[in-house]
C-alpha cells in the first residue's frame, strides 16, 4: 500500500481495502500509520436509504475521507457515521447487533508493582476441599427435612412423611393407607375406620385394572365389629393428627363427609326417627335447650344434641359448620371419653367430662315428633332459633347422643355453700386430670357449659398422675360439656381451634365476666393458640368464683364469702389447675382412701 489508500473511480477512498491491506503486510520497522475514527457532529441526519446496511460503510460524496501523512506523523481519518437507533456496530458474522444497556463501570484490579509479574491464583485449597467432601457419604434429604426422622443415609428407603392437613382425621386415614401393618385392633381404630373409598384417584387411561391389586395386609372396612379389643386406647389416641392451618394436595381429595360417616360407623345418613326410637318412644321426645349450634332434645335418659352442617345458608344467624369442624369435635369427645375408664387408666382418670354415648349423621326433615317438641318449647320459652321447618329436605345433621348431665349452672339452683364448694372442687380436679393426661384446656368454661344434678352420691373419685384421690360431693354431680374451643395434646399431635380467626370473640362488653375471661386468655396466650397455656384453666376457675359470688343465690355467711374471695386472690398466683387443686380451700373436702 506504501502508505497510500486505494482510490475508487470517482475519487473515493476504498476504506476497507486500506484496512485489509494494512493487516496483510508484514511488520516492519517503518512508522505505523493508524486510522483514527471520529464522529463529526451534524446539524441534521440524512434519512438512510433501503440500500444502507450496518455492515457496509460506504462513504458518500458528502462524507469524504481526508488522508494526510507526513514526517512519520499519525494520520487522522475523519468519518461521520450515523449511529441513530443503536449503540455500536460490529463488523462480524453471527453477532447480535442490538442496542446494549450501558453497564456500570467496574472497579479494576489494583495495579501490579513494577518489576513483579501477576501471579496466578492457586486452586490447591479448593481442590483439597472438594476431595475431602467427596470422601464422605452425603445425607439424602427426604421430602420433609424438618424432622430428624425423615433423613437417611446410603440406600435406605425413606417413607414420605404425612403432610399437614386441615383435618387431623384425614391425616390419620392417610397414615392407615400407607401403613399396612396398622390393623383395627383398638377402640380408636373402630371409631376412625372409614368405609372403603379410594384415597387417591387412579388414572385408568391405558391401564389394565385387572392388574391392580389391593395389598394383602390392607383391608378397608366399612363397619368394625363393636366387640373388638381396645387394650391400646392410649396408643391409638396418639395416632390422632393435629389440626393444621396448612393443607395437603394428597389428601384434599378425601371426602370429609365420608370420613364423618366412618366415625359414626354408618354407611349412609339415617332418619331422625330411626335414631330417636333407639332411646325412647317418639311421643316422649322433649326439647330442653338451644343454642346457635342447634337444638337439644331429651330422649329417655339421654340428650340428643342436633347440629346442622355443610349447608350453604346460615342457621340461627351463623354459617353452618363444615364436616371438617365436626370431625374435630367428635374425635375430641372420644378422647375425653377414654378418661372415664378407671380400670384401664392407672395414671389419670375422671368421670366429670360428659360421656358421649353415640354419634350419628342424619339427613332429611325433622320428624313430626321433633316438630311438636320444638314448638312446645317455643311457646313456653320463646325460641331465638330458626324453625326447623325452614330447613331443606337434603339438610345434614350430626347428632351427639350424650349422657343426661342435668341443668346448666345458669339455671340450676344451688342450696348452700357446701354445694358451691363441691362444684368448684369437682371442676378443678377434672381440669387437673385432663391437664396431666393431655395438656387439656377447655377455653370456654362459662356457666352454660357446666351441668349439675343431684344423685345422692357422697364422694367422687379421681386419679391424678397415678394417685387416687376422692372428694366429698354433698350429693352434687358435675359434668363439663362443649369442647368446641378446647385444646388437647395426644402425645404426638395437638388439636386446637385458632381463636385468632374469631376477633369478635374478644369484643364483648367491658365488665362482663365471660368477655373479660376471653380477653385475659388472649393476653396469656399472646394469640398463639396452639401452645400449652394451662393458666387459661385457672382463668375460668376465677370466672366461676365470680359467678358464685355475684350471680348465684344460695345459703352462705360472710365467712364463706371471705373464704371464696381469698381463694380468688390465691388463684391469681397459680399457673395450672394441678396447682389450684392443692389450695387450702379444698382441704376439708378431701377424703382419705
Amino acid at each position: 500500500m506504501d502508505g497510500q489508500a486505494k482510490v475508487r473511480s470517482g475519487g473515493e477512498v476504498d476504506l476497507w481495502s486500506e484496512i485489509i491491506g494494512a493487516s496483510d503486510q508484514p511488520s516492519t520497522n517503518a512508522p505505523l500509520i493508524q486510522p483514527v475514527y471520529q464522529r463529526r457532529r451534524r446539524t441534521s441526519h440524512p434519512t438512510p436509504s433501503d440500500s444502507d446496511h450496518p455492515l457496509l460503510l460506504q462513504p458518500t460524496n458528502s462524507n469524504r475521507l481526508s488522508f494526510a501523512a507526513a514526517n512519520n506523523k499519525r494520520v487522522s481519518w475523519n468519518r461521520s457515521l450515523s449511529i441513530r437507533g443503536r449503540i455500536s456496530i460490529a463488523v462480524a458474522p453471527c453477532l447480535a447487533n442490538q442496542p446494549q444497556q450501558k453497564q456500570p463501570r467496574r472497579r479494576g484490579k489494583p495495579p501490579v508493582p513494577k518489576g513483579k509479574a501477576a501471579e496466578h491464583s492457586s486452586l490447591d485449597k479448593e481442590r483439597a476441599y472438594f476431595q475431602e467432601v467427596d470422601a464422605f457419604e452425603l445425607l439424602e434429604e427426604s421430602p420433609s427435612p424438618k424432622h430428624f426422622g425423615t433423613w437417611a443415609t446410603g440406600n435406605q428407603t425413606v417413607t414420605d412423611p404425612i403432610p399437614h392437613v386441615s383435618s387431623r382425621l384425614e391425616k390419620w386415614l392417610f397414615s392407615k393407607k400407607i401403613n399396612f401393618s396398622c390393623g383395627p385392633s383398638t377402640t380408636l381404630s373402630k371409631i376412625l375406620e372409614t368405609p372403603a373409598a379410594p384415597m387417591d384417584p387412579i388414572y385408568t387411561s391405558g391401564l389394565d385394572l385387572s392388574s391392580v391389586k389391593t395389598p394383602e395386609k390392607f383391608s378397608p372396612v366399612s363397619v368394625i365389629d363393636a366387640d373388638q379389643g381396645c387394650e391400646d386406647i392410649d396408643a391409638a389416641i396418639k395416632k390422632l393428627s393435629l389440626a393444621s392451618k396448612s393443607t395437603s394436595s394428597h389428601l384434599d381429595r378425601i371426602d370429609p363427609f365420608t370420613a364423618l360417616l366412618g366415625i359414626c360407623e354408618q354407611p349412609e345418613p339415617m332418619k331422625f326417627l330411626d335414631l330417636f326410637s333407639k332411646y325412647c318412644a317418639p311421643e316422649s321426645i322433649a326439647k330442653i335447650g338451644e343454642g346457635t349450634y342447634g337444638e337439644a332434645f331429651r330422649a329417655g335418659n339421654t340428650v340428643c344434641k342436633i347440629v346442622p352442617f355443610d349447608g350453604d345458608f346460615p342457621v340461627n344467624g351463623e354459617l353452618q359448620k363444615k364436616s371438617e369442624e365436626l370431625l374435630e369435635e367428635a374425635v375430641l369427645s372420644q378422647v375425653l371419653n377414654s378418661l372415664r375408664e378407671f380400670e384401664k387408666n392407672d395414671s389419670n382418670a375422671c368421670t366429670t367430662f360428659i360421656e358421649t354415648i353415640d354419634l350419628k349423621v342424619c339427613q332429611g326433615s325433622y320428624d313430626a315428633a321433633l316438630i311438636r317438641a320444638w314448638e312446645k318449647w317455643d311457646e313456653k320459652n320463646g325460641s331465638e332459633n330458626d324453625h326447623p321447618k325452614e330447613f331443606p329436605e337434603k339438610q345434614r345433621y350430626l347428632v351427639f347422643v350424650l349422657q343426661h348431665g342435668g341443668k346448666d349452672l345458669e339455671s340450676f339452683v344451688l342450696e348452700n355453700f357446701d354445694e358451691a364448694r363441691s362444684l368448684l372442687v369437682q371442676v378443678t380436679a377434672a381440669l387437673a386430670v385432663a391437664e396431666a393426661a393431655y395438656e387439656f384446656e377447655h377455653r370456654d368454661l362459662h356457666w352454660g357449659n357446666i351441668l349439675l344434678s343431684r344423685n345422692g352420691s357422697v364422694t367422687v373419685k379421681f386419679i391424678l398422675e397415678g394417685k387416687q384421690i376422692s372428694f366429698r360431693t354433698y350429693g352434687l354431680s358435675v359434668s363439663i360439656i362443649d369442647f368446641t374451643l378446647s385444646r388437647i395434646n395426644t402425645g404426638e399431635n395437638i388439636l386446637f381451634l385458632d381463636l385468632s380467626q374469631d376477633p369478635y370473640l374478644f369484643k364483648g362488653p367491658k365488665g362482663d365476666k365471660q368477655s373479660e375471661t376471653y380477653r385475659k386468655m388472649k393476653e396469656v396466650t399472646e394469640d398463639h393458640w396452639e401452645g400449652s397455656f394451662p393458666r387459661t384453666n385457672v382463668l375460668w376457675l376465677v370466672y366461676l368464683v365470680d359467678i358464685l359470688l355475684l350471680k348465684k343465690t344460695y345459703v352462705r355467711c360472710s365467712k364463706n364469702e371471705r373464704d371464696m374471695r381469698s381463694l380468688k386472690k390465691r388463684l391469681d398466683k397459680y399457673d395450672s389447675a394441678k396447682e389450684a387443686i392443692l389450695d387450702p380451700f379444698f382441704e376439708d373436702l378431701f377424703v382419705n382412701n
